[in-house]
C-alpha cells in the first residue's frame, strides 16, 4: 500500500509549477517537523536547503543512533532524506526553526517555516514526540489554553512579520491543533494571507474555543484529515468537518501519518470511522464529561507524575525501563488520592470493556457508528 515516501518517489521529480501543492505536499512538511534539528540549525536566523539539513543531520547521527529511537515518529529523519533527493522538496528553504522545551511549564513548541517559492510559506507546528512533557501538555488542553498554544500565535505573528508571503500552515497530531489555533488568534492582517490551515489528526479544543468570534474568518480554509480508526483526531470538541482517509495500520497506530494511503497526489478516502474509534471516542468524552476543570487538572498531575516516576523524561527511556520502570510506578500509583485511583481504574474498565464489547459483538455498535458518522457542529461531537 502507498505512503508519502511512495509519492516521493512518483512525483518528487514535479515542480510547483507543474503540480501545485495538495494535500499530500501537507502532510509530507507537517511530517518533516518532527526532526529533531537542534544540532544542525543552532539559530532562527540561519536558512538552509533540505538537502543541506539532510545531509548535515546524517553526518551527525549514524543508523545506530537513529535506531535507539522506538517512538511513533522514528521515521521523520528517514522522510526528510527521501524528500532531499527530490526536485519538489530538496530545494526548499528552512527558515525560522525554533523547538522550546521547559518541563516546568510543561511545554514542548517547535516549528519552521518552509518556503516554497517567492509568494508562498508553509509554516509546520511540531506534534507531539515521545516526550512525556509534551503527552502532559496534550492533556491538559482539555483544561483551556496551553503553553505551546501562546507561543503559536507569537511565532506565526513574527515570521509572517518578516515577509509579505501568502501562508500555508498545519501540523500532525498537536501541530495540527497549534496551526488552528494560531490561525484563529493571530493578528487579523496576519490572518488575511492564510491560504489554508491544514490539521492532520490533530485534537480539538474547549467548548469555550469554539464561542470566539474569530473562528468565522477561518472555518473555511481548515483542511482537517484523520484516519479511519482516529483517537487523537476526536478527542474533545471540533467546529469542521473531517477527510477521512484510509491507513495500512490499525487501531491507534493509524496516527502515524506514514501509514496514510496515497494514490497519485491525494489520500485514498473511506467512507465512515471505524466503530472501535468511535466507541473508543465516546468513552472519552463520557469520561471527560464528568470532571470540572480542577478534577482534570488534579488527575492529570497525579498521572503524569506516575509517569515520571521511574526518573525518566521520554516515553522511549520509560519502555526500555522494563520492570524497572513498571515497579517506580506501581509504587507511586500506591499514593495517588483514593479518587483519583478510582477514575483512572473506572476509565481503564471502561476501556477494555468497550474493546471486549467490539470484539465480541461487532454488530452491537453499528446505530452508534451511523450517529458519529455524520457529525458536524453538534456541541458533543468530537
Amino acid at each position: 500500500m502507498a505512503n508519502f515516501i511512495d509519492y516521493l518517489e512518483w512525483r518528487g521529480d514535479l515542480t510547483w509549477e507543474q503540480a501545485p501543492f495538495n494535500e499530500v505536499d501537507n502532510l509530507i512538511l507537517s511530517y518533516f517537523s518532527y526532526v529533531n534539528l537542534d544540532e544542525v540549525i543552532d539559530s532562527p536566523d540561519v536558512r538552509m536547503t533540505t538537502r543541506e539539513a539532510s545531509g548535515k543531520f546524517f553526518r551527525l547521527y549514524s543508523e545506530e543512533d537513529l535506531e535507539k529511537d522506538k517512538s511513533l515518529i522514528r521515521d521523520a529523519p528517514y522522510g526528510m532524506k527521501a524528500m532531499a533527493d527530490t526536485p519538489r522538496f530538496g530545494d526548499l528553504e528552512i527558515r525560522n526553526y525554533v523547538n522550546q522545551i521547559s518541563h516546568e511549564r510543561a511545554m514542548q513548541f517547535s516549528a519552521m517555516e518552509i518556503v516554497l517559492d517567492q509568494k508562498t510559506s508553509y509554516i509546520a507546528f511540531r506534534g507531539t514526540d515521545d516526550r512525556i512533557t509534551g503527552w502532559k501538555e496534550d492533556f491538559l488542553l482539555s483544561n483551556g489554553t496551553v503553553e505551546a498554544e501562546k507561543a503559536s500565535v507569537r511565532y506565526l505573528n513574527r515570521v509572517a512579520g518578516l515577509s509579505d508571503r501568502k501562508l500555508l500552515i498545519g501540523g500532525h497530531s498537536k501541530g495540527g491543533n497549534l496551526a488552528v489555533y494560531a490561525a484563529v488568534c493571530c493578528d487579523p492582517e496576519v490572518r488575511e494571507r492564510i491560504v489554508t490551515i491544514y490539521d492532520n489528526d490533530g485534537p480539538g479544543f474547549t467548548a469555550e474555543f469554539l464561542e470566539k468570534p474569530e473562528i468565522e474568518a477561518v472555518r473555511e480554509r481548515i483542511v482537517r484529515i484523520i484516519p479511519e480508526s482516529s483517537v487523537v483526531g476526536l478527542l474533545l470538541e471540533h467546529f469542521t468537518d473531517p477527510v477521512i482517509v484510509k491507513s495500512s495500520e490499525k487501531g491507534v497506530m493509524q496516527h502515524d501519518g506514514l501509514t496514510w494511503q496515497v494514490s497519485r497526489d491525494r489520500f485514498l478516502r473511506s467512507r465512515e470511522l471505524s466503530r472501535m474509534a468511535v466507541g473508543l471516542a465516546q468513552v472519552l468524552h463520557d469520561w471527560m464529561d464528568t470532571m470540572d476543570r480542577e478534577q482534570k487538572n488534579d488527575f492529570i498531575e497525579d498521572v503524569f507524575a506516575v509517569l515520571e516516576a521511574p526518573g525518566v523524561k521520554t516515553l522511549t527511556e520509560l519502555q526500555n525501563g522494563g520492570w524497572k520502570s513498571i515497579r517506580a510506578m506501581l509504587k507511586r500509583v500506591e499514593k495517588l488520592k483514593p479518587e483519583n485511583r478510582k477514575v483512572t481504574e473506572e476509565l481503564l474498565k471502561d476501556l477494555a470493556g468497550h474493546l471486549a464489547d467490539y470484539i465480541l459483538h461487532p454488530d452491537k455498535a453499528e446505530e452508534e457508528t451511523k450517529r458519529w458518522s455524520e457529525y458536524g457542529r453538534d456541541a458533543k461531537n468530537p
